[in-house]
């Protein structure tokens, strides 16, 4: 029980860093990154480095409950199919984005915008995927990590 709860922890904590370095490399285009001078895109790099490690906690906080939801659902009903993860990443993703819009004052320039969505969209399939490869494929009980990607 223990190490299930561990293994939990550590999935959600790798899954809510690697969705917030998706968000950070669409703010930080790869394209843009390549056109620089090495001395300033090794800087850039590092700026968009410490970007995702500082809003790391922020993905974190708002995926958690739903994360939770998702987790307990999938645990006792022993799903360990990577597809499912995906969804539900996506789902939280698109949830927080919704929120985060309504959340805007009307005046001021809305987040609504097709390249937002699709980086919310990729950053929750992202973690999604990540969750699963270290936490989720194990969700079915007496599953091997050989066997559990063929459930």
């Amino acid at each position: 029980m223990i190490g299930r709860v561990i293994r939990v922890l550590i999935g959600f904590a790798l899954a809510s860093l690697v969705s917030a370095f998706t968000l950070v490399a669409f703010v930080y285009a790869p394209g843009e990154m390549a056109s620089l001078r090495s001395d300033l895109s090794g800087e850039r790099l590092s700026e968009a480095g410490l970007f995702a490690l500082a809003i790391t906690p922020h993905v974190a906080m708002s995926a958690v409950l739903p994360a939770l939801a998702s987790v307990i659902f999938a645990e006792v009903r022993k799903i360990a199919r990577w597809i499912f993860y995906a969804f539900a990443g996506i789902c939280i993703a698109a949830a927080g984005f919704l929120v985060q819009h309504l959340s805007q004052p009307p005046d001021e320039a809305a987040i609504l915008s097709n390249y937002a969505l699709i980086a919310f969209l990729v950053s929750g399939f992202a973690g999604g995927l990540i969750y699963w490869v270290f936490s989720g494929r194990f969700a079915a009980s007496g599953a091997s990590p050989s066997d559990a990607g063929d459930a």
